[in-house]
């Protein structure tokens, strides 16, 4: 039997069945088999077990790091620590992004860097500057959950 979950395993032979059908998958079909199969290897006990191994064979984190295509940090917060520790972070993170929206408010007052400049035909950095010389005006807003955003404030040019 290989290091791979059963589940695991499953959508591995479904995509391989993909590939070599009669070679006319749909598009959909073939991106849902490959989504399936990324989600499944995340959620493979396979990975922490490997990790755990290669950690008692005197592997670093930035080996580990190396393999897995993660910065060092990224990987240590991923497998570090028992399992407890593991999903405790991992719960952790869950919540964070259930209390907190990912997308940026649009009632905020003024514009963000990015739209001043935009507008204006200059570089953010070039926003920077501006605010810095004193020749814009801006502002870091800072919403009840914590978010930061840094607003700008552009005169009108009438």
């Amino acid at each position: 039997m290989g290091f791979l979950s059963a589940d695991t395993a499953r959508e591995l032979a479904r995509l391989g069945a993909l590939e070599h059908g009669d070679g006319h998958a749909a598009p959909l079909e073939r991106l849902r088999g490959i989504r399936s199969l990324v989600a499944a290897l995340d959620a493979d006990p396979a990975t922490l077990i490997a990790v755990r191994e290669a950690l008692d064979e005197g592997a670093t984190w930035d080996e580990i790091a190396d393999a897995a295509g993660l910065s060092p940090s990224a990987a240590k917060y991923r497998w570090a620590g028992d399992d407890e520790a593991i999903t405790s972070r991992q719960e952790a993170s869950r919540r964070r992004k259930r209390d907190r929206p990912s997308s940026v408010p649009t009632d905020l007052p003024g514009e963000s860097v990015a739209e001043a400049a935009k507008r204006l035909g200059v570089t953010p950095q070039a926003i920077y500057q501006r605010v810095t010389r004193g020749q814009l005006e801006a502002r870091t807003v800072e919403l009840p959950d914590g978010r930061r955003y840094k607003r700008v404030f552009v005169p009108d040019e009438t």
